[in-house]
């Protein structure tokens, strides 16, 4: 399986987060992420303890909170989506800092950006603790599709050799001169666009061919297999476990 390389999102450590097996992590952070969907909105104290939850597994994991924060930033569409549902939703209105805006719509804002932020924040760490090939295996272990996974191999795998070619490519144009000023500099950009599909493509081609010469024949051979004791089992499944406990008291409170 592919993708050897370190992504950027990850962080060498031997913490004990690191230290579980990717399938058990890829789990604990959606059965963590469908807990955190399913508590009512209006258990706004839930969605604290939740950070706090989240926050705990950052201190395990030597995680810093500034490095978590930098990777939040990638969610800011969403917040800038978030903070016009009060003035788009229909219904009730009320004044919030001199502006009339909808109570359905703050409800909406605060569910998109509550939800939203604790589901990125929990891929973030997972991302951070867990290399690429371990997620891929990992994938593998929770018996996802073969022909996914060997997708989400080639994506990651070659996202970075498309990445250097778009890069000499700018090089190149730099070099005679060319800057993108204006809609004239379009239609270069669109030709290098055509020419980077391209390249792109044939260079899928001979790898096609390069792997059926060496035996390739539909699926990839699993280099090792990655297994969890019940003890790393029962460690994975506190994060989602605390949080269904918190999401039944919202329930229950609210």
């Amino acid at each position: 399986m592919g993708a050897g390389h370190t992504h950027k999102l990850y962080r060498q450590g031997n913490s004990p987060v690191h230290a579980l097996p990717p399938h058990t992590k890829l789990a604990a952070v959606l059965a963590f992420v469908v807990v955190v969907v399913s508590t009512p909105r209006e258990a706004v104290w839930a969605f604290g303890l939740y950070a706090v939850l989240l926050g705990a597994v950052a201190a395990s994991a030597r995680v810093p909170a500034g490095f978590l924060l930098r990777r939040l930033l990638i969610e800011i569409p969403f917040v800038a989506f978030a903070f016009l549902m009060p003035f788009v939703v229909p219904g009730e209105q009320t004044e919030l800092l001199g502006l009339s805006v909808s109570v359905p719509g703050l409800w909406g804002a605060w569910n998109v950006l509550a939800k939203g932020t604790l589901g990125v924040a929990a891929s973030v760490l997972l991302a951070s603790t867990t290399e690429l090939r371990e997620l891929l295996l990992g994938l593998q272990r929770l018996k996802l599709p073969p022909l996914l996974v060997q997708i989400a191999s080639f994506m990651i795998r070659y996202g970075d050799v498309i990445s250097d070619e778009m890069r000499r490519m700018s090089i190149a144009r730099r070099s005679r001169g060319f800057e993108a000023k204006g809609v004239r500099q379009w239609g270069v950009l669109a030709k290098s666009a055509g020419a980077l599909f391209i390249r792109s493509y044939e260079r899928g081609e001979r790898v096609h061919l390069a792997m059926i010469s060496r035996g390739y024949q539909g699926s990839m051979p699993v280099i090792d297999e990655v297994t969890a004791t019940r003890a790393q089992w029962a460690r994975a499944a506190a994060l989602p476990a605390a949080a269904l406990l918190i999401c039944l008291l919202g329930r229950t409170l609210r």
